[in-house]
């Protein structure tokens, strides 16, 4: 799994939808989520800290977790299907744990008002993310290039009970 944070809220050039964006902590990947107007608004609310004079449903959620002394350990936002995401929501209350599912701009909302922690399954990142820097990505790509273009069949050898000449 890669941990992601929320970069911000975009809207697709096109069709003006709301998209929610992660990237990883190296800045090298954003994963876009397509997400309403709604889900939009809560997640931008959290990100800019601000409190409704009555609590939302987000607020609710956390509301309810903290009165019956309840932790989100994290999200995990963890296939898609069909273009579609899907997360759950990791609960702590003792020592039992629960996942519960969750739309993940739901679950995103939640994490940003508890400060959980927002994980992506590597196979959703390698399937939807998009580079954010083809640079580092290209330096990257050479360097491993290099690396394997300068390796040597002895290299392989040079362990314990192993020496060049032996196999």
């Amino acid at each position: 799994m890669i941990e992601m944070k929320v970069a911000g809220i975009a809207l697709d050039a096109v069709n003006r939808s709301p998209i929610v964006l992660l990237k990883d902590s190296t800045d090298r990947r954003a994963l876009p989520i397509y997400i309403n107007q709604d889900q939009a608004k809560a997640i931008i609310g959290a990100l800019e800290n601000q409190r409704p004079p009555r609590p939302l449903t987000h607020d609710l959620i956390v509301n309810i977790l903290e009165a019956w002394e309840m932790t989100l350990e994290r999200i995990v936002i963890h296939s898609i299907q069909d273009g579609t995401f899907y997360a759950i929501l990791t609960v702590r209350q003792g020592e039992v744990k629960k996942e519960i599912d969750a739309r993940p701009s739901d679950a995103i909302a939640i994490s940003l008002r508890t400060n959980s922690p927002i994980w992506v399954m590597e196979e959703v990142v390698a399937d939807a993310s998009i580079p954010v820097d083809r640079d580092a990505d290209e330096a990257e790509q050479r360097a491993f290039r290099e690396f394997l273009a300068n390796l040597r069949p002895e290299d392989f050898f040079q362990g314990k009970g192993f020496s060049t000449g032996e196999a």
